[in-house]
């Protein structure tokens, strides 16, 4: 594999870093879901034969892999008891603002589809070909799964309490 070649791979790791944590709603498994999507573009390195962008390429491994773990664990015995996939991911901070995790959690509350086109169009800017390549659907299906996906975060923002200033303390006199 050339420098060339391995230098557009390190390229795509802050795309993919930033994707990968949208999808989980976790820093450590999205950095095991970036490192796997790594591997993998290492090993099947000669099935992309330049067709296509290299990044959408990478982008199309790293759904995939995240697709197939859902579906793993649909096929896992559930447990009694609450289990850390089952929680709504916090972030970590409030450094970010009120109205940031506000966002965060609403994102989380899209179906991996809608979320997966959200991040992919708005975040990372796909265009709709490219979102599609990744997703391995049709460029109609990708603008049908965004308007749905706005229309779904619009409502869910609107349903979340405003974000507020912390409360302030007022001194008392005796």
């Amino acid at each position: 594999m050339s420098g060339d070649i391995e230098a557009l791979i390190v390229a795509c790791i802050p795309s993919l870093r930033r994707y990968a944590r949208g999808l989980t709603g976790d820093r450590d498994r999205a950095d095991d879901l970036v490192q796997d999507t790594l591997e993998r573009a290492w090993r099947r390195y000669s099935r992309w034969q330049r067709r296509g962008e290299l990044r959408a390429w990478m982008f199309g491994i790293m759904h995939n892999h995240f697709i197939d773990g859902l579906r793993a664990h649909k096929r896992q015995p559930e447990f009694s008891g609450d289990t850390a996939l089952d929680a709504v991911p916090a972030r970590p901070t409030q450094d970010d603002g009120l109205a940031v995790r506000d966002l965060d959690r609403c994102l989380a509350r899209l179906s991996e589809d809608q979320r997966a086109i959200i991040l992919l169009i708005s975040v990372e800017e796909f265009s709709y070909q490219e979102a599609a390549r990744v997703l391995d659907v049709p460029v109609g299906t990708v603008m049908s799964r965004l308007s749905r996906a706005r229309e779904r975060l619009a409502a869910l923002l609107a349903e979340a309490p405003p974000a507020r200033a912390p409360a302030t303390l007022h001194r008392i006199k005796p």
